[in-house]
């Protein structure tokens, strides 16, 4: 679902395992075959390089291992047949995919595949998807990647030394595979296929869609791609950026208070541009925020900044650049949500920062194989060409011609947040330009639509409205209906409780999401918590672009 999700911050763990744990029926007795025979029987199927290794009918408040960010098992909301799966395509592959199937009675029809988080390695991270998606009526599936990661977080690639046939499993082939499976295994218990078949992931999930799109045109009707690392060794270029510039000089590192000072700064020089005091940016490419106004030389309250860590700071908005050349390599990321909840420190910024770590052991373990290879090691030129030239072609889903995904009828659905500290949000606006450029604005928009989510962190949360139903709005839309110009986005108290579909209580505001390359404006009158008081409006072409 996401490259390592928010929920990774030590708090929200605490938060949300005692959220859980308070929401938790009491565990039922284990389920047996006799609750849904045809469940059972799925474990006699035979299919090419396919082994159902188990087949198990869940019952309503049978307790399902999520094994994923130190979130708890929780019980299950609909009565399913939960079928484990090994798939070994070819020699020097295995993949364990994982299919939720609820109960005839209560399928609609259609399969929802869903991406993974990280470099994958767990089954852990699609179950939070999978669990919404199958009490929504859907048939479901996972896959962990095609490997075992060792620390189970998402962010080790030892696995991947010298292993060609698992960096492709992770490039693209899992999913194909388990879409391939998933369908037969689908059409065995039910007696008919799917009607329709859908993929959704964030991170390297929405990584992992547009690959779908772009690789496999014919495996789904309509792909979300939520916050996606399409352009994959770009991406690992800007975390390995991110260390250089606050890292690897000491006196660069910023800290708690030098967030907190920077994103108040940001707020107040651009928070009422959209018309609305809300401590919300709504469209940070108008943002012309000067970090140099707190430099200590100009102002010395708490969090002021030196020489230095204005040069990090500088270096982190302006994105990853060539050393010769300064030619810019990727987006830098938006100001706004510098101090966010499991923003810039859990990402970017602190001694555990999430950057350093993801970029090492992609560098080390897929590209120059070399265990012990350190950061400190990249040349932003020559070795920026290396791995392009080693990795592109398998772990990068930014080709902008999706003409084949297209003619097969196919449907696409975009979104990232503007306060995202993991990816940058403009990264997924210049591949979507791209789109655009290539295939012509008009053809773009008869099968493609991007909506971006101002102050969004990763995949969720974030001071804005946040949670919005981009599934219904891609079933809709396939189904035949208008395509999506608007979505409308809630915010609520909890937003770890909307990501794991437990009670919420009402909305406390609404907004819009307007397809890019629109923004929302306030209409001048009424709530301006209440979406029905906002028109989506395109800006002039000046704020556009970066």
């Amino acid at each position: 679902m996401m490259l390592r999700t928010s929920l990774a911050a030590a708090s929200a763990v605490a938060v949300l395992a005692a959220a859980c744990a308070a929401n938790a029926q009491t565990a039922a007795p284990v389920s047996t075959d006799a609750a849904d025979p045809a469940c059972g029987a799925l474990k006699n199927l035979r299919l090419p390089h396919t082994r159902i290794t188990d087949a198990v009918a869940m019952k309503v408040g049978d307790r399902q291992p999520m094994e994923a960010f130190g979130i708890p098992s929780l019980p299950a909301e609909t009565a399913y047949c939960r079928v484990s799966v090994t798939l070994t395509p070819v020699a020097g592959s295995e993949i364990r995919s994982e299919l939720w199937l609820p109960v005839a009675g209560n399928w609609n029809g259609k399969f929802a595949a869903t991406g993974n988080a990280g470099f994958g390695g767990s089954l852990g991270p699609p179950r939070l998807a999978m669990r919404a998606n199958v009490t929504r009526g859907y048939a479901v599936a996972g896959t962990d990647m095609g490997h075992t990661e060792p620390g189970a977080d998402g962010k080790d690639a030892s696995w991947a030394l010298n292993q060609p046939e698992k960096i492709i499993d992770f490039g693209h082939r899992a999913n194909h595979v388990t879409a391939v499976a998933a369908k037969a295994v689908i059409a065995a218990y039910y007696g008919r296929a799917p009607v329709r078949s859908y993929f959704q992931g964030c991170s390297d999930g929405g990584r992992e869609a547009l690959m779908e799109a772009q690789r496999y045109p014919d495996d789904f009707d309509g792909i979300i791609a939520g916050a996606p690392g399409a352009a994959w060794t770009h991406l690992m270029t800007t975390f390995a950026w991110s260390w250089k510039m606050v890292h690897e000089n000491p006196a660069s590192q910023l800290k708690a208070p030098n967030l907190a000072r920077i994103q108040a700064a940001a707020i107040a020089a651009c928070d009422e541009l959209d018309g609305v005091k809300d401590g919300v940016i709504e469209d940070p490419r108008i943002c012309h925020f000067d970090p140099a106004t707190v430099l200590c030389s100009n102002d010395a309250s708490e969090g002021c900044l030196s020489p230095e860590q204005l040069a990090g700071l500088k270096g982190l908005y302006g994105g990853p650049r060539r050393g010769l050349t300064g030619a810019s390599l990727y987006p830098g990321f938006a100001p706004g949500g510098e101090a966010q909840r499991s923003g810039w420190d859990l990402w970017i910024t602190s001694d555990t920062a999430q950057h350093p770590d993801f970029a090492r052991s992609f560098f080390a373990n897929f590209v120059f194989d070399q265990a012990d290879w350190q950061l400190s090691q990249f040349d932003f030129d020559k070795d920026f060409d290396t791995v392009r030239a080693r990795m592109a072609d398998v772990t990068d889903s930014d080709n902008p011609d999706m003409n084949a995904f297209k003619a097969s009828g196919g449907k696409l659905l975009m979104y990232h947040g503007w306060n995202d500290a993991a990816l940058p949000a403009e990264g997924t606006i210049r591949y979507f330009d791209n789109v655009r450029e290539t295939m012509g604005a008009a053809e773009t928009d008869e099968f493609a639509r991007l909506f971006m989510v101002p102050a969004m962190g990763h995949c969720f949360g974030g001071p804005g409205p946040n949670s919005f139903d981009i599934l219904g709005a891609l079933d809709a839309w396939v189904e035949g209906g208008p395509a999506p110009d608007r979505i409308v986005a809630s915010k609520y108290a909890n937003d770890l409780a909307v990501f794991l579909n437990m009670p919420t209580g009402p909305a406390l505001s609404t907004r819009p999401l307007c397809a890019y390359p629109a923004v929302a404006r306030w209409k001048g009158e009424g709530a301006t918590n209440d979406e029905a008081n906002f028109e989506c409006v395109v800006p002039p072409p000046a704020t556009t672009k970066s």
